[in-house]
């Protein structure tokens, strides 16, 4: 058996940097078994396995298509950075000749579109609500040791949780943060928290000027210590960032040692697009 298998690197235009994926074209629902085999052989923070949905669906022509994302160690409900990789494995790779393409996912319908050099994720807002930090102090003391907290949020649409650090501190000592993200394991304690957004003020003045907020995301839970970039992180974080900021339209960074940027825009109908560019480093076919 042959499976078409491609890495696409997300929210960058440079190899090796952003948020790379594994992208897999099936011609039918494969196993669940298999899904998750194929995902931790790619190892990577996901693999995406897009679907026909119904027998005469042509990867080239048709609009609309299953998409799961699987972790080396589980499926999950949402990825940006994997759908952003598995858009462009159709746009580019096949040459779907659709303005918009549809996902059917475990989160409902999501839609990809190109303009220009980037490609525009139509994704679910998640709205963050004040979280008391004697509930998560364990894990707010292993995520950012003694740092200033300015603000803390969760998302219970997506078992989030956002720390804000406090305005006084470059993007610097974001990047050389060393986070231990193996120990929020034990420090856990509600059982309520899937993941864990730290997050800054961008700067309007500097070398890194123009960017309008900073973040780094750890989810140990589904076996990703840190991962490099993040589009479902980013739904819970424009939110709040324009709640602050009083802005729909944001530039961010997420400063992992790869890096990325994503281009955000707060839509009228309650959803938000992420834009991001891609660069696809590998083409092959997995043979089993």
């Amino acid at each position: 058996m042959q499976i078409p298998v491609f890495t696409v690197d997300a929210f960058t235009n440079r190899p090796f940097s952003g948020n790379p994926a594994a992208v897999c074209l099936l011609e039918n629902d494969s196993d669940e078994d298999l899904h998750q085999k194929i995902a931790t052989e790619m190892n990577l923070s996901e693999t995406a396995f897009i679907r026909k949905l119904h027998p005469g669906d042509d990867f080239t022509k048709s609009s609309c298509f299953g998409l799961r994302w699987f972790t080396p160690a589980n499926e999950v409900p949402l990825c940006g950075h994997a759908t952003l990789a598995a858009a462009a494995v159709l746009f580019h790779i096949q040459k779907n000749t659709n303005s918009v393409l549809t996902f059917v996912t475990l989160s409902g319908e999501l839609k990809a579109r190109q303009v220009e050099d980037h490609i525009v994720l139509d994704l679910p807002l998640y709205l963050t609500y004040p979280q008391v930090l004697q509930e998560v102090a364990e894990l707010i003391q292993a995520a950012v040791g003694d740092m200033i907290v300015q603000d803390l949020r969760y998302s219970p649409d997506t078992k989030k949780l956002l720390v804000r650090l406090s305005d006084a501190y470059e993007r610097s000592v974001l990047e050389e943060l060393q986070v231990s993200a193996q120990h929020f394991l034990s420090a856990e304690k509600t059982g309520k928290v899937k993941g864990v957004i730290l997050t800054l003020k961008g700067n309007s003045s500097g070398k890194h000027k123009g960017h309008d907020f900073y973040s780094r995301y750890f989810a140990p839970w589904y076996g990703l210590l840190e991962d490099p970039v993040t589009g479902s992180a980013h739904a819970v974080l424009s939110s709040y960032w324009s709640e602050q900021l009083g802005k729909k339209e944001m530039l961010a960074f997420q400063c992992s040692r790869r890096g990325g940027e994503l281009k955000i825009s707060l839509r009228n109908d309650g959803r938000v697009d992420i834009a991001g560019q891609i660069a696809i480093v590998l083409k092959g076919n997995l043979t089993f």
